[in-house]
C-alpha cells in the first residue's frame, strides 16, 4: 500500500520521528519534515526497511524537496535526567522548532506525544510506514544519528559505534565489560545483562 501524503487537507502538516531510542550510547535524534502537496517518491518508506545506501540517497532528495525540515539531538546526560520517553518527545519538539515554517498539524510516529504550542497532533502506530512525512523524518533522523555515531567511533573505536551505532549488540556489551563506559553512554540504561553486571 502506498504511503499517504497528508492526513488532513492542510498544507503545513509535518511528520516527526526519532532514532536511537533503544541505544546504550549516543543521543536520541529526531527530525520533523513538511512536504509539499506535489511530493512523490517510490522508494521512501520506514527507514528501518531501507538499506543504508537507500537512506543516504533519499536524504538529499528530502532536504531539497521539503518545504521545511529540522533535526535535533538530546544527549545522554539529559536522557538520564528526564528518561528516554521524555527525551524522545523533547527531541521531536526541538526538531519542530527548527522548521522555517511552523506546522498547523503534527503527525507523530508512535503512541505518545506532548502538545506542541497550539498545534494539533495525531499519534500513529507505525506511522513511518503509513505517511510520507513521517517516513521522511525517520530517514533524516536515522541518517543524522548514524553520522554522529560514526564520527564518535573515531574517538572510541573499541565500541565499534560505526557498525552498531550504540545499540546493545553482543559486541558492544562485551566492549563495555572490557573498557567500561564513556560519557556518551546512558547511565540510566542497563549496560550489561545480570551475569555481566557493571557498577555504574
Amino acid at each position: 500500500m502506498p504511503l499517504k501524503l497528508f492526513s488532513q487537507n492542510l498544507i503545513l502538516e509535518c511528520g516527526t520521528d526519532e532514532a536511537g531510542r533503544g541505544c546504550l550510547a549516543g543521543p536520541v535524534t529526531a527530525a520533523a519534515v513538511i512536504l509539499p502537496q506535489s511530493f512523490k517518491n517510490k522508494i521512501l518508506t520506514d527507514s528501518k526497511l531501507l538499506t543504508h545506501k537507500s537512506r543516504e540517497l533519499l536524504r538529499p532528495v528530502i532536504e531539497q524537496e521539503a518545504l521545511a525540515f529540522g533535526i535535533a539531538h538530546v544527549f545522554p546526560e539529559e536522557i538520564d535526567e528526564i528518561n528516554i520517553l521524555n527525551a524522545s518527545i523533547k527531541a521531536m519538539h526541538l526538531a519542530i522548532e527548527k522548521l522555517k515554517q511552523q506546522p498547523q498539524h503534527i503527525l507523530v510516529d508512535g503512541n505518545r506525544f506532548k502538545p506542541y504550542k497550539e498545534c494539533s497532533h495525531e499519534c500513529i502506530i507505525k506511522g513511518d510506514s503509513k505517511f510520507l512525512s513521517i517516513a521522511a523524518a525517520s530517514v533524516l533522523a536515522k541518517t543524522e544519528r548514524d553520522r554522529y555515531m560514526t564520527d564518535m567511533h573515531m574517538q572510541f573505536p573499541q565500541y565499534n559505534w560505526k557498525k552498531n551505532k550504540g545499540y546493545p549488540t553482543k559486541e558492544h556489551r562485551q566492549a563495555i565489560k572490557e573498557f567500561g563506559i564513556t560519557s556518551h553512554h546512558r547511565k540510566s540504561f542497563k549496560q550489561l545483562p545480570e551475569q555481566l553486571r557493571l557498577d555504574i
